[in-house]
């Protein structure tokens, strides 16, 4: 399990504790499948790779089964969650009604720092077709937008929420990664999106954050 970039959004607050450093870590790895489905977890083996020591590892390990995306089995130890695209319809049904609010919140809370940051990543983010060929990265960058937004919408519980099902809703994309075509352009339509929020335009912003998620699941259910 070699180690990746952090999907994490842009640091605020205090500097987080080992342990928070060790779910974050193990977090993205399952995420991205990078940990494949069913697969084992070591700590003795994470800790070394994280530096974080076992105990931190083991306490990530616990936050990681009420995200779903480990199961641990009494004398067997702690797998990684199986990828089930049956989760899909629930998934998709969850976001199309709390992504949109998440981006109107964050078109009308955002502060005026926030919103600079967010005209700054709708800029890196134009244009990826032709800078970025790596699908995996460009699905990096799709999760990069998604958490901003979602701290942006200022609201922790809903950001909460959010980041879950979009953590379980990426696993399903990177299980059909090399089959979904064109998604460069799935990714650039945050463009719009990030936009809209920096202006100010809740209404548009609802808009755009549900055609995404729509899109999202015709996407996948495409290759099926």
């Amino acid at each position: 399990m070699s180690a990746a970039p952090a999907l994490s959004a842009s640091p605020q607050g205090p500097p987080p504790s080992l342990a928070d450093r060790a779910y974050v870590g193990i977090r993205d790895r399952l995420v991205m499948l990078d940990i494949r489905p069913g697969e084992p977890l070591n700590d003795d083996v994470l800790a070394q790779e994280l530096g974080t020591g076992r105990t931190p590892v083991r306490e990530a390990l616990k936050r990681l089964e009420g995200d779903r995306l480990v199961v641990a089995y009494p004398r067997r130890g702690t797998f990684a969650t199986a990828v089930d695209i049956t989760d899909l319809a629930h998934i998709s049904e969850i976001r199309a009604e709390l992504e949109p609010l998440a981006a109107s919140r964050a078109a009308r809370n955002a502060t005026q720092a926030c919103r600079e940051h967010l005209s700054g990543l709708a800029r890196d983010t134009t244009g990826l077709q032709a800078r970025v060929t790596d699908r995996r990265e460009l699905l990096r960058r799709d999760v990069q937008v998604h958490r901003e937004v979602y701290r942006a919408a200022g609201n922790p519980h809903l950001e909460d929420i959010l980041v879950r099902q979009d953590n379980l809703a990426t696993r399903i994309w990177c299980l059909f990664l090399d089959r979904i075509p064109a998604v460069a352009g799935h990714v650039e339509e945050h463009v719009a999106l990030l936009e809209a929020i920096v202006e100010g335009e809740a209404e548009r912003a609802a808009r755009l954050a549900l055609e995404h998620v729509v899109g999202f699941e015709r996407a996948v259910r495409a290759v099926l």
